[in-house]
C-alpha cells in the first residue's frame, strides 16, 4: 500500500529544498514563483519582487509587491531560490556545482 504525500495547502509550510524535492511540494503561488524565477526572467542579474508581481499578473501596488518578496525570501531561506544583497531573486545554485570542489566542503569558513 503506498501513501502519497499530501497535497499542498495554501498558507502551508515553506519546507526546506533537498536533492530530491519537486516543486510539486510547494503550495501554488510559491510553485510559480519558483517557475517565474528558473524561467530567466531578468537573466542574469535575477528577478525582483516587482517583476515576479507583474509575471505573476498581481497588481503592483506596495502591498502585493511585499506579499511576494516575502515568499520569494522564505523560498530563499529554506534553499528553492537564491536571493542577492540587491534584493533580486536567481535559481539556486544547482548542486553539482556546489560540490565540484576538490572533495572539500562547500561554503564559508573553509579557510583559516
Amino acid at each position: 500500500m503506498s501513501e502519497k504525500a499530501p497535497a499542498p495547502v495554501v498558507g502551508s509550510v515553506v519546507p526546506r529544498w533537498h536533492e530530491a524535492a519537486a516543486v510539486d511540494a510547494l503550495a501554488v503561488d510559491y510553485r510559480r514563483i519558483v517557475e517565474l524565477v528558473e524561467s530567466g526572467a531578468g537573466v542574469g542579474e535575477g528577478v525582483s519582487a516587482k517583476q515576479l508581481a507583474a509575471g505573476l499578473q498581481l497588481e503592483l501596488v506596495p502591498g502585493k509587491i511585499e506579499g511576494v518578496r516575502s515568499k520569494a525570501r522564505r523560498l530563499a531561506e529554506r534553499g528553492w531560490l537564491a536571493a542577492s544583497p540587491t534584493g533580486r531573486f536567481t535559481p539556486r545554485e544547482p548542486i553539482s556545482t556546489a560540490h565540484a570542489s576538490s572533495g572539500k566542503p562547500s561554503g564559508r569558513g573553509g579557510g583559516s
